[in-house]
């Protein structure tokens, strides 16, 4: 589902997405901002994932299995 917005963008913004649609990167305007704002999302979310890990360290519940793992299971190449 879709939700029709109406936004105020300065000049030379429109213009870069009208060139984009025109070399046909993106299908339309709505299309590049969408992808736009889901890479913002995407990076926010990064972020917070970095965060949450410096804050907790990286220690996890299967150190313990991964030490015991590659000490014990023999791969063949």
């Amino acid at each position: 589902m879709s939700t029709q917005i109406a936004v105020r963008l300065p000049d030379d913004v429109v213009a870069f997405l009208d060139r984009t649609v025109a070399a046909g990167e993106a299908p339309s305007r709505a299309a590049l901002v969408t992808s736009a704002v889901e890479r913002e999302m995407r990076r926010r979310l990064a972020e917070q994932d970095a965060r949450i890990l410096s804050e907790s360290g990286t220690a996890d519940d299967l150190d313990s299995l991964v030490a015991w793992s590659t000490g014990t299971v023999e791969l063949d190449d």
